[in-house]
């Protein structure tokens, strides 16, 4: 090809497509019979593309697999960014739950015209990789900030001008910590000293530091900091903690502002890769807007001290006092009847989302209703999965995940109605006019709560509100109102949620907990009947006293709080089970957290990679371990002898209870009883 231009990296030969009319056309193979279920393979190709005038391209390896019943699936194995200069390796994974009659693995991606070129492929099983050591980080240093001349009693010495702006030094900041900086540090004053930046032709113009010398790897840091800006701003402005971490952006933490008070900044981040070059700045306001920051802080985060502390505040709000109260025909045979509390499940919902294709998988089926007590579906109530071609419905997959559900006990959440943004919304609903949109709603609305009323006990109306606005746009700002009401007609049973991300992370301006709170109130005041919050939990390297703060500020609105897609992502495992305890304590301990779901816990079928705590073929990871952990934490054993009052008194976990009683004579007798949430002490009487 290309006049011999274009060699082999390996062996004599490659091979190429030739006139691709669609980005699906590529090069396949059948492997029927070839692939085992429950069986983890490995893919590697060394790939490249060529003409069309094109350079760089995606390049994705796919599965396709066809079940006995024709049902069809398509599985992502890998995907990157191919070039027509060099060939790269495309490497991934996959796992079949079932036994396909057919399997088909095939490569795809680039525009038509373009050829993928293939030198070589294997697939095999993906040998077990090692999990790796938990983290040795010497002189943690919790609490002790990173930025030096943080209080400005040196000028501006340890600072720099990012860009051609200038730094001066003001006065009349806050005297106080920022509240969820507080949280970690105590009451420690500031100076009242702040860095005045003006001069700014650029939005990334910032005061920065270089600070990575003092970075530890895998450890977890908090950002703090007073911002606020000058005069001239003609729109609100967002103000960004920023980290350049070598050529990569990452984010300490966002706030928008749009007056001339100053204003908390907080977030959080965790190196986890060696860098060269790590350079702190706050940047944000538009060109020519004064920027004022003072007492930045940024320091590592003491997790096992707050844990302490939520272990206290779980015990107030999750447990109750009991009075066991016996009684039998002969009240003498009751003298030294010892008795054994074992709780069986603790009622407050834990759950997780879960596929079609992971109810043929037995190993996932026994982890998932050992250890969930609520499900949530990954795709198969979205829309674009139910009716992805106009008039063509597909309930099947959501039909049979919910009688799973149903056998196992599991309650359910109805995830989603709608998606309001414009990327989640297929194609024939885009390019409906105004009417047949409007149209397609109400038979949306009437169709799904029809056929499922009373069946799903939660459902997220119309997701990511704060971030899209795909129905409001083309139907006007009625429309996400009339959406719960019109939910709440057809059924009244649905509790309805409002749903979305980055709320409980200070990372993303467009969705904190104020903005929230805001949008909730609108769309009351339009009669919608909102009956929960839903926040998804997509987070990174989480902070206790940060996602506290965003939970006690949505607590004021009085409606039942619910931590809906919850993953955690790093690449070692024992750092993943950190930040999963994070979330799990945090959720747990708060008073208007009424359940916490999590975004899938198997490996390969999960939307985020290094987030699974069950690795492919079913062995349970570190992050998986310390759920189980914490899971048992949470349920209460108690024995003792009866007092003379025929009582035994315990202070226990909500949820379902079986005491066994063995008498002086040995007669052993079981029963079982539930402690439901209350204040005040609940008597349950036990006749013998």
């Amino acid at each position: 090809m290309a006049d011999g231009k274009i060699l082999p990296m390996s062996g004599k030969f490659f091979a190429s497509t030739a006139d691709r009319t669609q980005n699906w056309n590529g090069m396949q193979q059948e492997i029927t019979g070839r692939v085992q279920r429950k069986i983890a393979y490995e893919v590697v190709a060394v790939v490249r593309i060529y003409g069309n005038n094109v350079t760089s391209s995606d390049l994705r390896a796919t599965l396709w697999v066809q079940a006995a019943d024709l049902r069809e699936q398509y599985i992502g194995i890998a995907s990157l960014q191919a070039t027509d200069k060099d060939w790269v390796q495309l490497k991934g994974k996959f796992l079949l739950n079932g036994s396909p009659s057919r399997a088909v693995i095939f490569l795809e991606g680039p525009p038509p015209g373009t050829d993928i070129l293939l030198n070589n492929i294997v697939v095999k099983h993906a040998a077990k990789v090692p999990p790796p050591s938990p983290p040795v980080i010497k002189d943690a240093a919790f609490g002790v900030n990173i930025i030096a001349n943080s209080n400005l009693s040196d000028g501006t010495n340890g600072w720099f001008p990012l860009g051609n702006c200038t730094l001066s030094v003001g006065n009349g900041s806050p005297h106080i910590l920022p509240p969820m900086a507080r949280e970690s540090l105590g009451h420690a004053p500031l100076s009242g000293r702040y860095i005045l930046v003006t001069k700014r032709t650029q939005t990334w113009m910032a005061p920065a530091q270089i600070i990575t010398d003092k970075l530890k790897l895998y450890l977890t840091y908090q950002v703090s900091a007073w911002v606020r800006i000058g005069t001239g701003a003609t729109r609100p402005q967002n103000i960004n903690v920023a980290l350049g971490v070598d050529s990569q952006w990452v984010n300490g933490g966002q706030v928008e502002i749009n007056d001339d008070r100053w204003h908390e900044i907080g977030g959080s981040f965790r190196i986890e890769k060696q860098p060269a070059k790590v350079m702190v700045y706050v940047q944000g306001p538009d060109a020519g807007v004064d920027l004022m920051v003072a007492g930045l802080q940024i320091f590592p985060v003491d997790r096992e001290a707050r844990f302490k502390h939520l272990q206290s505040e779980t015990d107030k709000i999750r447990k109750r006092n009991v009075i066991l109260k016996f009684s039998a025909s002969d009240s003498t045979t009751l003298l030294g009847t010892y008795v054994k509390i074992r709780q069986m499940q603790n009622s407050f919902p834990f759950g997780s989302c879960l596929s079609r294709s992971n109810i043929d998988n037995e190993d996932f089926v026994d982890f998932f209703s050992k250890n969930f007590n609520w499900a949530v579906f990954g795709n198969e109530l979205k829309w674009y999965w139910t009716e992805a071609q106009q008039g063509n419905f597909n309930y099947k997959d959501a039909d049979e995940l919910l009688n799973f559900c149903e056998c196992h006990n599991i309650q359910v959440r109805g995830h989603c109605i709608f998606w309001e943004v414009e990327s989640a919304v297929q194609t024939w609903i885009r390019t409906l006019n105004k009417n047949d949109l409007m149209s397609a709603v109400q038979n949306r609305l009437l169709g799904l709560l029809t056929r499922y009323k009373g069946k799903f006990k939660h459902y997220d109306v119309n997701n990511e509100m704060l971030h899209g606005s795909f129905y409001q746009d083309h139907l006007g700002k009625d429309i996400r109102a009339n959406m719960f009401k019109i939910a709440n007609q057809l059924d009244p049973s649905a509790i309805l949620f409002v749903n979305d991300y980055h709320i409980e992370d200070g990372c993303d301006s467009r969705s904190s907990p104020e903005k929230y709170i805001e949008h909730i109130l609108d769309l009351q005041e339009q009669g919608a009947p909102v009956g929960g919050i839903g926040i998804q939990g997509h987070i990174d390297s989480p902070v206790g006293p940060i996602v506290c703060s965003a939970l006690d500020k949505l607590g004021i609105l009085g409606l039942p709080i619910w931590f809906t897609e919850v993953d955690v992502s790093s690449n070692n495992e024992y750092v993943r089970a950190d930040d999963l305890e994070v979330m799990l304590r945090e959720a747990f301990a708060h008073p208007a957290v009424d359940g916490v779901m999590l975004w899938g816990f198997w490996e390969l079928f999960m939307s985020r990679d290094n987030a699974h705590l069950v690795n492919a073929e079913g062995d349970i990871n570190v992050a998986g371990k310390r759920y189980l952990d914490l899971k048992k934490e949470w349920l209460t054993l108690a024995q003792g002898h009866i007092d003379k009052q025929s009582q035994f008194e315990f202070r226990g976990f909500h949820g379902s209870y079986e005491v066994e009683v063995v008498t002086r004579s040995k007669k052993v007798t079981k029963k079982t009883f539930i402690v439901d949430p209350g204040l005040e002490p609940v008597t349950v009487s036990i006749n013998l």
